[in-house]
Order: C-alpha cells, then sequence, then structure tokens
C-alpha cells in the first residue's frame, strides 16, 4: 500500500518561509539537504509523518507563477476561532471563518491564510472526516 510522504513548493525566502511555517503551524525543519544549485529543506511537527517540501533554486529572486492548477494544502485545528486570532496577532492576514454544509448539516468551519509566497493554505476545524 502506498503512503504520503510529502508534498512540495518551491518558495523564493528560505528563512521567510521556514519562520512563516513554523510561526503558523508549528512546522520544524526536519532536514535541510543543500545542493549546487538548489536547496531542499523538508518541515513537520510532531502530529503527523507527512512533511511539506520547500525547493529553493537558487539565484531565483521573482515570485513563482502558482498558475490556476493550483489547489491549497490543509491543517486541522482543535479551536479555528483561537488560530484565527493567533494567525492575525502574527501579521498573517488570515481571511474570515467560514461554514461549509452539505446536505443540511456542518461539514466544515474554516478559512484560509496565504504563505509568503503566495501559496493557500487552509485551517480547518477538527470535525467529522477533517481530524
Amino acid at each position: 500500500m502506498a503512503k504520503a510522504i510529502h508534498s512540495m513548493i518551491r518558495v523564493v525566502d528560505e528563512h521567510l518561509s521556514v519562520s512563516f511555517y513554523k510561526s503558523a503551524f508549528g512546522l520544524d525543519v526536519a532536514d535541510r539537504l543543500d545542493f549546487d544549485t538548489f536547496t531542499l529543506v523538508y518541515l513537520r511537527n510532531a502530529e503527523a509523518d507527512f512533511e511539506l517540501e520547500l525547493t529553493i533554486n537558487k539565484g531565483r529572486e521573482e515570485p513563482y507563477a502558482l498558475g490556476d492548477g493550483y489547489g491549497h494544502m490543509a491543517f486541522c485545528v482543535d479551536d479555528i476561532e483561537a488560530e484565527h486570532k493567533r494567525l492575525a496577532a502574527a501579521g498573517f492576514n488570515p481571511r474570515r471563518i467560514v461554514e461549509f454544509n452539505h446536505e443540511g448539516g456542518l461539514l466544515a468551519r474554516f478559512f484560509f491564510v496565504a504563505d509568503p509566497d503566495g501559496y493557500q493554505i487552509e485551517v480547518l476545524q477538527r470535525h467529522g472526516r477533517y481530524q
């Protein structure tokens, strides 16, 4: 059986991105591999083995065009209101909390926040299938 192990995004500023993911989601550097033309940084926390791989192409200064194919990654939290306030206080400008209903019941409460490169991140209240 296959096991999901990481998802990769390209970022321009390693330190800014590492700082954002540490502050916003408690992700720490699990590994850092430096090559001649790029660096790979693997981030994770104690909640899961799944990692976020940051790829930093050396010499790149302009932002990446995210295009219309990228959707988002998601994190679930115990207290959506507290997380929203915390991220707002940290200056990350989360969008408003919304509720998504399906067949007359609550499917999800969530908000989105963007990382320094513009990648959208969904933050969901732990509930139902989002555990």
